[in-house]
């Protein structure tokens, strides 16, 4: 298993209809898939993956147009598509009966894809989760509106927004190496342009029409959330558990946004406690 002190990279490549996805597959038993956010990549997940693949088949993916996943010429990196690309995967990888995990937007996908895309699923959780809108930070709500001056700004000082900005996604303090490793898929100028196109393109609009469906939801949800995000209040996750019949939330102290990050011991052990 890969660690944080070797580079990040997905071993697999999968062509789907708006790009090359960025998969890997590690363990044996039932299948999980993982996603994850905005603005991350499946980096997140690397310490969590070796405690779920002792008991599962972990699957896990960058979103396109995030880590080593690229897309196509003309194709936005929406929820929606990015769902679409999830059901295309869950094909693939020939899976009938999922769990499924989300985080950020990486949640609102996983909704989008199993009420909209029909993507089955067996268990699925939420963390921090991007599903009831409005759930856009202020700052990516800026960056949006003002798409055209981020995007030709000198790369350095590009670069010096976001770096703190990266930051602020965990509440325990973040290493060089790893805010490196989270800022390295956009680093120059391609990687200033995907993070700039991903803030105009990625709007709470996008998950409207799985919110108007949770009701619909049959299967156990766990909605697990870090009691200091500073991104995404917990008055969200109040508002996603009430939404979806039958759900439980679960809190972990001093995690951030980037829950898997801050907390990853204790973010595998709710995850198997619940996906068992």
């Amino acid at each position: 298993m890969q660690t944080s002190t070797r580079p990040w990279r997905l071993s697999q490549r999968v062509r789907v209809s708006g790009g090359e996805a960025a998969v890997d597959v590690f363990g044996d038993g039932p299948p999980v898939v993982l996603g994850h956010g905005t603005p991350a990549s499946s980096y997140l997940w690397r310490t969590v993956i070796p405690v779920l693949a002792a008991r599962y088949r972990v699957h896990v993916w960058d979103m396109l147009g995030y880590g080593d996943s690229r897309l196509d010429s003309g194709v936005e990196p929406t929820i929606a598509w990015q769902a679409r690309t999830l059901a295309e995967l869950v094909r693939h990888w020939n899976l009938k009966n999922p769990r499924l995990v989300g985080h950020d937007i990486g949640a609102g996908v996983v909704m989008r894809a199993h009420l909209i895309d029909g993507v089955p699923a067996t268990r699925i959780a939420l963390l921090d989760g991007a599903v009831i809108g409005p759930w856009n930070t202020p700052f990516t709500a800026h960056l949006a509106r003002h798409g055209d001056a981020y995007r030709t700004m000198p790369p350095h000082v590009f670069a010096d927004i976001i770096a703190p900005r990266m930051r602020t996604a965990t509440h325990l303090p973040m290493s060089d190496e790893v805010a490196d490793a989270y800022l390295r898929p956009w680093s120059g100028i391609a990687g200033q342009h995907r993070w700039v196109r991903q803030a105009e393109v990625v709007d709470w609009r996008d998950t409207d029409t799985a919110v108007a469906r949770l009701g619909e939801v049959a299967v156990p949800t766990l909605v697990l959330w870090g009691e200091q995000d500073a991104w995404m209040p917990l008055t969200m996750a109040d508002r996603l558990t009430d939404a979806i019949p039958g759900a439980r939330q679960q809190r972990i102290p001093d995690a951030g946004h980037f829950l898997p990050e801050d907390k990853p011991a204790e973010t595998a052990t709710a995850l198997l406690d619940f996906l068992d």
